[in-house]
Protein backbone atom coordinates (compact mmCIF):
# COMPACT_ATOMS: atom_id res chain seq x y z
CA UNK A 1 0.00 0.00 0.00
CA UNK A 2 2.68 2.94 0.70
CA UNK A 3 4.74 1.36 -2.47
CA UNK A 4 1.33 1.93 -4.17
CA UNK A 5 0.83 5.69 -2.68
CA UNK A 6 4.69 6.76 -3.78
CA UNK A 7 3.96 5.68 -7.71
CA UNK A 8 0.90 7.68 -7.19
CA UNK A 9 2.94 11.04 -5.82
CA UNK A 10 5.95 10.40 -8.26
CA UNK A 11 3.11 10.31 -11.04
CA UNK A 12 1.36 13.69 -9.99
CA UNK A 13 4.67 15.32 -9.38
CA UNK A 14 5.46 14.99 -13.12
CA UNK A 15 2.40 15.51 -14.72
CA UNK A 16 2.58 18.42 -12.77
CA UNK A 17 6.05 19.44 -13.65
CA UNK A 18 5.11 18.36 -17.65
CA UNK A 19 2.06 21.03 -17.53
CA UNK A 20 4.41 23.95 -16.12
CA UNK A 21 6.51 23.04 -18.86
CA UNK A 22 3.97 22.95 -21.35
CA UNK A 23 2.22 26.77 -20.17
CA UNK A 24 5.57 28.10 -20.06
CA UNK A 25 6.32 27.72 -23.77
CA UNK A 26 2.89 28.44 -24.57
CA UNK A 27 3.39 31.96 -22.92
CA UNK A 28 6.57 32.40 -24.60
CA UNK A 29 5.12 32.25 -27.82
CA UNK A 30 2.26 33.64 -27.33
CA UNK A 31 4.13 36.58 -26.54
CA UNK A 32 6.91 36.39 -29.32
CA UNK A 33 3.60 36.80 -31.69
CA UNK A 34 1.78 39.27 -29.91
CA UNK A 35 5.00 41.72 -29.87
CA UNK A 36 6.20 43.71 -32.55
CA UNK A 37 9.31 42.99 -34.50
CA UNK A 38 11.91 45.41 -33.08
CA UNK A 39 13.06 47.99 -36.59
CA UNK A 40 17.11 48.44 -36.80
CA UNK A 41 18.04 51.91 -34.87
CA UNK A 42 19.42 54.66 -38.08
CA UNK A 43 22.34 56.63 -37.28
CA UNK A 44 21.71 60.00 -36.14
CA UNK A 45 23.02 63.00 -38.56
CA UNK A 46 25.24 64.80 -36.62
CA UNK A 47 23.87 68.53 -35.35
CA UNK A 48 24.71 71.69 -36.60
CA UNK A 49 25.49 74.26 -34.18
CA UNK A 50 23.07 76.71 -34.01
CA UNK A 51 23.97 80.15 -35.18
CA UNK A 52 21.50 82.15 -34.76
CA UNK A 53 18.08 83.22 -37.56
CA UNK A 54 19.54 84.06 -40.94
CA UNK A 55 22.60 82.50 -40.54
CA UNK A 56 24.04 79.47 -42.71
CA UNK A 57 27.20 76.59 -41.65
CA UNK A 58 27.80 76.55 -45.17
CA UNK A 59 31.69 76.55 -46.01
CA UNK A 60 33.15 80.18 -45.53
CA UNK A 61 35.36 81.89 -48.50
CA UNK A 62 37.30 85.11 -48.18
CA UNK A 63 37.25 88.15 -50.86
CA UNK A 64 38.70 91.64 -50.38
CA UNK A 65 36.34 94.16 -49.09
CA UNK A 66 34.89 96.21 -52.15
CA UNK A 67 35.68 100.24 -51.09
CA UNK A 68 32.75 102.20 -49.73
CA UNK A 69 30.82 104.64 -52.24
CA UNK A 70 32.95 107.51 -53.30
CA UNK A 71 36.57 105.93 -51.86
CA UNK A 72 39.03 105.24 -54.27
CA UNK A 73 40.24 101.88 -55.09
CA UNK A 74 43.69 100.92 -53.70
CA UNK A 75 46.39 101.39 -55.44
CA UNK A 76 48.18 98.14 -56.47
CA UNK A 77 52.08 99.27 -56.60
CA UNK A 78 54.00 100.29 -53.42
CA UNK A 79 52.67 103.39 -51.86
CA UNK A 80 55.10 105.87 -50.16
CA UNK A 81 54.11 108.97 -48.10
CA UNK A 82 53.95 112.74 -49.99
CA UNK A 83 55.28 115.19 -47.25
CA UNK A 84 53.42 117.71 -48.80
CA UNK A 85 50.16 116.24 -49.09
CA UNK A 86 48.17 112.64 -49.74
CA UNK A 87 49.41 109.36 -49.95
CA UNK A 88 50.08 108.50 -53.04
CA UNK A 89 51.59 105.43 -55.27
CA UNK A 90 54.85 104.78 -56.15
CA UNK A 91 55.02 104.87 -60.32
CA UNK A 92 57.66 101.34 -61.26
CA UNK A 93 60.41 103.06 -62.98
CA UNK A 94 60.62 101.77 -66.69
CA UNK A 95 63.46 99.32 -67.68
CA UNK A 96 66.91 100.30 -68.35
CA UNK A 97 68.22 100.15 -71.85
CA UNK A 98 71.80 98.53 -72.17
CA UNK A 99 73.89 100.51 -74.77
CA UNK A 100 76.99 99.51 -76.19
CA UNK A 101 80.04 101.74 -75.16
CA UNK A 102 81.02 103.52 -79.01
CA UNK A 103 84.80 103.84 -78.82
CA UNK A 104 85.82 107.94 -79.21
CA UNK A 105 86.66 107.60 -83.25
CA UNK A 106 90.31 108.29 -83.37
CA UNK A 107 92.30 112.17 -83.71
CA UNK A 108 92.98 113.02 -86.77
CA UNK A 109 96.31 113.04 -87.69
CA UNK A 110 97.99 116.41 -87.48
CA UNK A 111 101.43 116.74 -88.75
CA UNK A 112 103.88 118.41 -86.84
CA UNK A 113 105.88 121.15 -87.48
CA UNK A 114 104.03 122.10 -90.62
CA UNK A 115 105.55 124.90 -93.37
CA UNK A 116 106.81 127.17 -90.98
CA UNK A 117 109.20 124.78 -89.24
CA UNK A 118 110.98 124.19 -92.14
CA UNK A 119 111.48 127.56 -93.06
CA UNK A 120 115.24 128.32 -92.92
CA UNK A 121 118.84 127.71 -93.69
CA UNK A 122 119.68 123.53 -94.31
CA UNK A 123 122.71 121.86 -94.97
CA UNK A 124 121.93 119.27 -98.25
CA UNK A 125 124.08 116.03 -98.10
CA UNK A 126 124.11 113.61 -100.98
CA UNK A 127 125.13 109.96 -101.91
CA UNK A 128 127.95 111.19 -103.10
CA UNK A 129 128.80 113.17 -99.58
CA UNK A 130 128.84 116.30 -100.92
CA UNK A 131 127.04 119.00 -99.22
CA UNK A 132 126.03 122.62 -99.92
CA UNK A 133 123.73 124.87 -98.45
CA UNK A 134 119.55 125.09 -99.52
CA UNK A 135 117.57 128.13 -97.88
CA UNK A 136 113.57 127.81 -97.97
CA UNK A 137 112.81 131.12 -97.54
CA UNK A 138 108.94 131.98 -96.45
CA UNK A 139 108.48 134.97 -99.03
CA UNK A 140 105.43 133.79 -101.59
CA UNK A 141 106.71 133.10 -105.29
CA UNK A 142 103.43 132.54 -106.92
CA UNK A 143 101.63 129.55 -105.83
CA UNK A 144 104.78 128.38 -103.92
CA UNK A 145 107.72 130.52 -101.19
CA UNK A 146 111.36 131.14 -102.77
CA UNK A 147 114.38 128.62 -102.08
CA UNK A 148 117.82 129.37 -102.89
CA UNK A 149 121.02 126.99 -103.06
CA UNK A 150 124.90 127.34 -102.49
CA UNK A 151 127.89 125.25 -103.34
CA UNK A 152 126.24 122.49 -104.82
CA UNK A 153 127.81 120.43 -106.82
CA UNK A 154 124.25 118.31 -107.80
CA UNK A 155 123.10 120.23 -110.58
CA UNK A 156 119.38 119.66 -109.56
CA UNK A 157 120.14 120.92 -106.17
CA UNK A 158 121.78 123.83 -107.50
CA UNK A 159 119.23 125.00 -110.16
CA UNK A 160 116.55 125.05 -106.93
CA UNK A 161 114.49 128.24 -106.75
CA UNK A 162 111.05 127.50 -104.96
CA UNK A 163 109.91 125.17 -102.69
CA UNK A 164 106.63 123.83 -101.29
CA UNK A 165 104.81 121.90 -97.89
CA UNK A 166 102.16 119.77 -98.96
CA UNK A 167 101.02 116.14 -97.47
CA UNK A 168 103.91 116.86 -94.46
CA UNK A 169 106.67 116.64 -97.35
CA UNK A 170 108.99 119.21 -98.60
CA UNK A 171 108.96 119.29 -102.12
CA UNK A 172 111.82 121.61 -103.83
CA UNK A 173 111.17 122.90 -107.41
CA UNK A 174 113.41 124.34 -110.57
CA UNK A 175 112.57 126.91 -112.90
CA UNK A 176 109.60 125.57 -114.77
CA UNK A 177 107.96 123.90 -111.88
CA UNK A 178 109.84 120.45 -112.02
CA UNK A 179 110.49 118.79 -108.77
CA UNK A 180 114.30 118.48 -107.89
CA UNK A 181 113.82 116.74 -104.79
CA UNK A 182 111.23 115.36 -102.14
CA UNK A 183 112.07 115.13 -98.72
CA UNK A 184 110.27 114.44 -95.16
CA UNK A 185 110.33 116.02 -92.04
CA UNK A 186 111.92 113.90 -88.59
CA UNK A 187 112.55 115.58 -85.75
CA UNK A 188 115.38 118.52 -86.54
CA UNK A 189 116.21 116.67 -89.78
CA UNK A 190 114.53 115.68 -93.29
CA UNK A 191 114.87 112.39 -95.29
CA UNK A 192 114.26 112.05 -98.57
CA UNK A 193 115.84 111.34 -102.47
CA UNK A 194 116.38 113.60 -105.92
CA UNK A 195 113.47 113.10 -108.52
CA UNK A 196 115.22 112.45 -111.47
CA UNK A 197 117.92 109.47 -110.25
CA UNK A 198 116.27 108.16 -107.14
CA UNK A 199 119.05 109.12 -104.86
CA UNK A 200 118.77 109.94 -101.23
CA UNK A 201 119.12 113.23 -100.26
CA UNK A 202 119.15 114.66 -96.04
CA UNK A 203 118.94 118.15 -95.04
CA UNK A 204 119.85 118.70 -91.32
CA UNK A 205 119.86 122.21 -89.55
Amino acid sequence: MPRQILCTVAALALAASAGACSSSRFDTGLNASARPASRPARPLAPEEPDLGPGLSSGPVTSAPLAPPPGAAAAPSGPVVANPGGSIMAEANPPPVQQQAAIAPPPPPVVASGGRSAVVGGWTAKDATGASCRVNLASTPALDLYKASSTGCANKDLAKVTAWDFRDGEVYLYQPGGTVAARLRPAGGAMDGALSKSGAPLAMVR
